[in-house]
């Protein structure tokens, strides 16, 4: 069974939590996966992370800011079909729901 890691300066790791909770398919009541609950250790890795990055983010040019966020859209654009199912599996809604969420989703990265 597939473990969900956490993304914590910029790469995916495992969790150091003993406890996990199941990812199910609320349709099939299918497990997908396990995430973990992750620790108070996980969190303040991440919140490290971040706050060392964030002096760089923040001297970053907003132009250059923007490149992340048009390819974030054009990248949501590219699998939206993939992501509609996700959603519907993971959260239970009709695949046509998924995609209007998912397209209101889109519409909120451009505006940012």
């Amino acid at each position: 069974m597939r473990v969900l890691e956490n993304f914590i300066n910029g790469a995916w790791v495992p969790s150091s939590a003993s406890s996990q909770l199941d990812v199910r398919n609320p349709a099939t009541g299918e497990v997908m996966a396990r995430v973990p609950l992750s620790t108070r250790e996980d969190v303040a890795t991440a919140v490290k992370a971040a706050r060392a990055a964030f002096p760089a983010w923040r001297s970053t040019p907003p132009v250059a800011r923007a490149r992340y966020l048009f390819k974030f859209k054009a990248l949501l654009e590219q699998h939206k079909e993939e992501i509609a199912t996700l959603c519907t599996r993971e959260h239970g809604k009709t695949l046509a729901e998924s995609r209007n969420d998912l397209g209101r989703g889109i519409e909120n990265v451009e505006h940012a």
